[in-house]
């Protein structure tokens, strides 16, 4: 073999290692994950995040995962534009917090659409769900894992179990849905991320809440309230906050990165059912032990706030949201 071709050899071998080691590089990266939730053990939705990590890290596919917890990256309500914009990688994020952006997500927090876990479970492969991704998806963000969270209200004045006893009230609703439902029974509404609630009753700016089970028990709400009304038989909130990330961040993902979200994002998911259901129950205990008065709404009070609901969030939902009158109408259709 001559100098020349040996030359030839020599480089071509160079350029393939060369390719080698850049595609190599190009597998490797750090990905950013953010909520606003406390981290540690304390939070199911903080675990699910760490979950998603643990799982990814372990299958070895060149991808590891810094997790931000406690709005320390991005506020709550930012995390959706971020990963619309490829600027966050993951999220576990409210969706109904994007609702000002995508009107149709105050689907996924309307009082008493959700049954119960088990029928939360079921709408995530419902028709209606369906609608709701493809909304996300063309947003330009996937969904990694479903998770559904029951709750209730909580107040420093007293207990809400008929409309009402929201009367008179100044409290925090999630989303457009439960806030017009609230007005029209006579409350005032100040809007604010669940990671708020706490402050704004220390400060009177509150006189209470709604929110989920995990986040009543992790913000320590119990330390500022008297009355709690829990989840149980008659659940009226049920919140989607699944674990997204950004599309951008997802098509850089070759198939074994993917492969190994994708198996994550379910094993986070089956974990979150039973935990959230356990969320519950610890909600009651933690508050009881507090000295907080806990009590349950009975099916006729339940069907009084529901029928509320009908004529202040589902109809303005059906009569102004595009689509809206269909989301619905799909939900309900989910036995």
């Amino acid at each position: 073999m001559g100098r020349t071709s040996r030359l030839s050899v020599l480089l071509t071998g160079f350029a393939a290692a060369a390719m080698i080691a850049g595609s190599a590089a190009a597998a490797e990266m750090t990905l950013r994950a953010s909520h606003q939730w406390p981290g540690g053990k304390g939070d199911v939705r903080d675990e699910m995040v760490q979950m998603i990590k643990s799982e990814v890290e372990a299958a070895d596919v060149g991808v590891t995962i810094q997790v931000y917890p406690g709005k320390s990256l991005f506020k709550p309500k930012q995390q959706w534009e971020a990963m619309v914009k490829g600027q966050l990688d993951i999220s576990a994020f409210p969706l109904d917090y994007a609702s000002g952006m995508h009107p149709q997500f105050s689907a996924t927090l309307m009082p008493g659409l959700v049954k119960n876990h088990e029928h939360a479970k079921r709408l995530n492969d419902s028709p209606f769900m369906a609608d709701i991704k493809k909304i996300i998806d063309d947003a330009g963000v996937v969904v990694i894992s479903d998770a559904w969270l029951a709750g209730g209200f909580a107040s420093s004045k007293k207990c809400i179990l008929e409309p009402e006893d929201a009367k008179g009230q100044t409290l925090r609703a999630a989303g457009p849905a439960f806030e017009q439902m609230l007005a029209a029974a006579g409350a005032s509404i100040n809007a604010m991320p669940s990671s708020e609630i706490y402050t704004g009753i220390q400060t009177g700016v509150l006189d209470g809440a709604n929110t989920s089970s995990g986040s009543f028990v992790s913000y320590r709400i119990y330390e500022q309230v008297k009355c709690l009304t829990e989840p149980g038989e008659n659940a009226l909130w049920f919140m989607y906050e699944p674990i997204l990330m950004s599309k951008q961040s997802w098509d850089k993902l070759d198939d074994a990165q993917k492969a190994a979200f994708t198996a994550a994002g379910q094993k986070a998911e089956d974990f979150f059912f039973g935990a959230a259901k356990s969320l519950d129950t610890k909600l009651v205990e933690v508050y009881k032990k507090n000295g907080v008065e806990v009590v349950s709404m009975s099916p006729e009070q339940q069907a009084k706030w529901v029928a509320i609901a009908k004529d202040s969030s589902y109809k303005n939902f059906a009569e102004k949201v595009p689509g809206g009158k269909e989301l619905i109408e799909k939900a309900l259709a989910v036995e």
